[in-house]
């Protein structure tokens, strides 16, 4: 019920699940239509619920959340990182017999109450890494010895992709995807590196690598973004992915040649379908719980943050560490040149 990136790191697990116990009724619950979306076609999931808490109204989402009672579920788990106690609360109100969820460091007695199974988060692993801790509750263990985020596409959202690429003129070119948003709750938007410096790079790019052909990605909500960076850039070098959801969007990600973004639901894709040469600028929210599994990247250092992400962002309800001057600066630390750089190089 976290993030939409979360939604892919829950994926292992739930591989692991149904490999464990074939035969059980395994159902997911979704805040985002976009969690939705990544997890459709997902061989090892019976249901998927979605909701959005949030903008529903209190009286409607206790409805909802009180229907799934009729389901009777045994287990209920909140995967890492799933931290705000509202997430508890829903899962206790779906009333499973057992409730599973990692404490975080805004855990209090309400928490106790609400879950009845608990484990240590551990910012040494990977979230994914977190979460295989819930096996041995269940009395279950690991079946296999690699994993990876995972997505199924349709024949029919691989060939929307293929065409994609041939109707654009970008079949057999070199291809840069750019993801300039990120999340919009709380102040995550501040983790963003500033558009002017995409605009700067993308223009860069346009005259010094005429052969790189640049994707811009994302959904209706960094539109605007868009239209900035599309002013000031080569049209004939520079357009928009214009998908219809964010399956689309993944397969179209898929045959990038390469990906740029921070921690963003759409670098988690970009590492979950493979990207070659995926580059991460470091944000405050960076750390080893949210790297990019399972795909090899390249990080682009951030000058002011400097491995420092725990020091302004865990795994406790709240806001990004800083002022808004302090992050917004933190960002622009991080140079046009150096991004330019690591992209000229790897492409």
């Amino acid at each position: 019920m976290a993030g939409i990136g979360d939604t892919l790191i829950a994926t292992p697990l739930i591989r692991e699940l149904r490999a464990n116990f074939p035969a059980a009724q395994i159902d997911t619950l979704a805040m985002w239509p976009g969690s939705r979306d990544l997890l459709e076609n997902n061989p090892h999931v019976n249901r998927v619920f979605q909701k959005n808490l949030i903008k529903c109204g209190k009286a409607e989402g206790l409805k909802f959340l009180w229907a799934l009672r009729q389901h009777r579920y045994d287990v209920s788990i909140n995967t890492h990182p799933q931290s705000r106690a509202h997430y508890r609360i829903a899962a206790r109100i779906a009333g499973a017999k057992l409730r599973i969820s990692h404490e975080y460091e805004c855990f209090n007695v309400l928490d106790r109450l609400l879950v009845n199974a608990t484990l240590p988060q551990d910012y040494t692993r990977h979230s994914i890494d977190n979460n295989f801790d819930v096996l041995p509750l269940l009395g279950a263990a690991k079946k296999s010895s690699r994993h990876s985020m995972e997505l199924f596409f349709t024949p029919e959202e691989d060939a929307f992709a293929a065409d994609f690429l041939v109707q654009n003129k970008l079949a057999g070119e070199k291809v840069l995807g750019i993801h300039v948003g990120s999340g919009g709750t709380k102040n995550l938007p501040l983790k963003r590196w500033p558009l002017q410096q995409y605009v700067a790079l993308v223009a860069q790019l346009n005259r010094e690598r005429p052969d790189i052909r640049v994707l811009l990605f994302g959904g209706p909500e960094e539109t605007k973004d868009h239209a900035v960076v599309l002013a000031s850039a080569d049209r004939n070098l520079t357009i928009e992915a214009k998908t219809k959801n964010l399956r689309q969007t993944a397969a179209l990600m898929k045959r990038c040649s390469a990906f740029l973004s921070v921690d963003t639901a759409l670098m988690h894709i970009a590492a979950a379908v493979q990207v070659p040469n995926q580059i991460v600028i470091e944000a405050p929210t960076l750390n080893v719980t949210n790297w990019p599994y399972g795909n090899p990247f390249t990080l682009v250092k951030n000058p002011v943050v400097n491995g420092r992400g725990l020091d302004y962002y865990r795994y406790d309800g709240g806001d990004i560490k800083g002022t808004r001057e302090e992050l917004i600066a933190a960002m622009e630390s991080v140079t046009v040149q150096a991004v330019y750089n690591t992209v000229n190089k790897l492409l």
